[in-house]
């Protein structure tokens, strides 16, 4: 196939229209255009009033050789890279066999994997794949069950801290935008293999073509069973509420996990996939010897806006047009202080949900259903943090997180009721007391107040000095009306689990730290993508190279 790249159609353009412009670049009439298939499709707004759709095509012709012979010196015109995803490596010969035997040295053999989140999901779907026949284990409960137990709380204040918007199948994922973009590279092929499974599970085949893929909470749920069934099929095992205790760890080495009903399986390989909110298993792992650092990661408040205001910011007279959607935003201000502030995941047309994951503290994160039709935009509003804010012990940014997210609740007068403030009166430094045009999303509701000791005082005055900044960017960002609701605490792990180019633990062989939590993604799309680079780290070790 040939891969033809920046063809601009107005946002009116038509299918004809798009294949009028394929013959027209390449010279060829529809006889001889087999057929073509959108590689990509990403929108240009840098002139406001006239934005323009930008796609990248392959397309299949008879004419091919002598095409690619003519656009020789034509950058936007060259042969198709090969996307296929290959497996490096598989399982042994009879190693299924022995599993399903019940023999003691295959059941050791099996690896397991901690954690069902994006990155723990793909780690158990590549080693399946593979032939591995994974044990997955999850402290949560099934993504249906779990978004029961979710939405209970936000909807009646009833917490379950085994089963929440941090734990249970899916992962932090579930319940966030869906966002599927990352700045990573995809060299080997792996971002495009999450993107196609997904596709198979039941998302939208878009996913593969727009510039910034989102699948939304509800279509989640139902693509997680899809890929759970898909791990059985092939072998492996899941269980839920299956809490990992303790590591076994043997002379550096893993010999297997203790639930926390006491169960005991051998393993000598087993993947950590356990997301940024696991803090009890990795105060576990600490205890343990297992090496890890604190590592940056940021705070601050969620903000939300009328989305109409972002859309008339952000594309102008071309605002509401159905094929541009709800309009999202990226800003990033270093203050003087020497702190930058950024907008963190942001929510078009979504909403500010609750996410703790332990009795007493508030924490707050956004979502999008995937139509992004709701009122209002959200983001994170966050400013970065080292470990000299917090020094000492590697848990040392676990413990100013809780700090945080206690000091919310009691703010929010302790019914899990997030605290927030209007910006006019947050950049005024006086109290609010009632709401203005802009409805807060959160439920179970926000607390009106003072936001000022929420956060350390170098956070709030570089946000205080961030928000006018942000208002020279998109005109009505520092509205008086929109509403800060805190606290953002969890945008990324507080630690990384040091491993070597191996994918294992440093100091802890057959460990395989994984994913956001151990320090080595940022995103759903990131996570999977670690998670199969893990399993291929495990499958080299454990069978033969492809």
């Amino acid at each position: 196939m040939i891969r033809l790249t920046e063809i601009k159609l107005s946002l009116d353009h038509t299918e004809a229209d798009l294949q009028k412009a394929i013959l027209k670049k390449l010279g060829i009439t529809a006889a001889e255009l087999v057929k073509y298939t959108i590689f990509k499709r990403s929108y240009d707004a840098r002139k406001r009033g006239a934005i323009a759709f930008v796609y990248a095509v392959d397309i299949v012709t008879p004419k091919q050789d002598k095409l690619l012979k003519r656009f020789q010196k034509d950058p936007h015109v060259f042969p198709t890279p090969d996307t296929t995803y290959t497996y490096v490596a598989t399982a042994p010969q009879g190693f299924r066999q022995e599993l399903n035997q019940g023999l003691s040295q295959g059941l050791k053999k099996r690896p397991i994997v901690i954690g069902t989140g994006p990155c723990g999901m793909f780690a158990g779907l590549l080693l399946a794949q593979m032939g591995f026949c994974p044990l997955i284990l999850e402290r949560g409960k099934m993504v249906l069950d779990r978004t029961r137990d979710t939405f209970g709380f936000w909807s009646k204040g009833k917490f379950n801290p085994e089963s929440n918007a941090q734990f249970g199948e899916g992962g932090a994922g579930t319940f966030s935008d869906g966002k599927l973009y990352s700045r990573i590279k995809d060299a080997n092929k792996q971002g495009r293999k999450v993107l196609q499974e997904l596709v198979n599970a039941g998302a939208d085949p878009e996913i593969l073509f727009i510039n910034k893929p989102h699948i939304g909470t509800y279509r989640l749920v139902k693509i997680v069973e899809n890929i759970r069934n898909t791990i059985t099929a092939l072998g492996g095992e899941i269980r839920f509420q299956s809490r990992v205790e303790d590591v076994e760890i043997e002379n550096g080495q893993v010999r297997g996990v203790i639930l926390a009903d006491g169960e005991q399986i051998p393993c000598d390989h087993v993947v950590l996939a356990v997301g940024h909110s696991a803090r009890d298993t990795f105060e576990m792992l600490h205890r343990r010897g297992v090496y890890m650092e604190a590592k940056p990661f940021s705070i601050g408040f969620r903000v939300e806006h009328p989305q109409t205001l972002i859309d008339q910011s952000r594309l102008g007279t071309q605002a509401g047009h159905p094929m541009l959607g709800a309009a999202d935003y990226s800003l990033v201000h270093h203050c003087s202080n020497g702190r930058s502030v950024y907008s963190f995941c942001m929510c078009p047309g979504g909403q500010v949900v609750a996410a703790t994951s332990e009795v007493g503290r508030v924490v707050t994160n956004g979502m999008s259903q995937y139509e992004r039709s709701g009122k209002n935009a959200n983001s994170g509003i966050v400013v970065g943090i080292t470990p000299a804010d917090y020094p000492g012990s590697p848990l040392a940014g676990i413990e100013l997180q809780r700090r945080l997210e206690s000091i919310a609740f009691q703010l929010g007068g302790e019914t899990y009721k997030a605290p927030g403030q209007l910006i006019g009166d947050f950049l005024a430094q006086r109290p609010s007391t009632t709401f203005g045009s802009v409805k807060p999303s959160y439920k179970p509701g926000v607390h009106l107040g003072d936001l000022s000791t929420s956060l350390p005082d170098y956070a709030i005055a570089a946000i205080r000095e961030a928000i006018p900044v942000f208002d020279r960017q998109i005109p009505g960002f520092a509205l008086p009306d929109a509403i800060f609701t805190g606290v953002e605490t969890r945008t990324s792990s507080p630690l990384c689990i040091k491993r070597g180019e191996d994918y294992q633990s440093l100091n802890t062989q057959g460990l395989y730290p994984a994913g956001e939590g151990a320090g080595y993604a940022g995103g759903i799309l990131s996570a999977a993508v670690d998670g199969i680079k893990v399993a291929e780290a495990v499958a080299l070790s454990m069978g033969r190279p492809s």
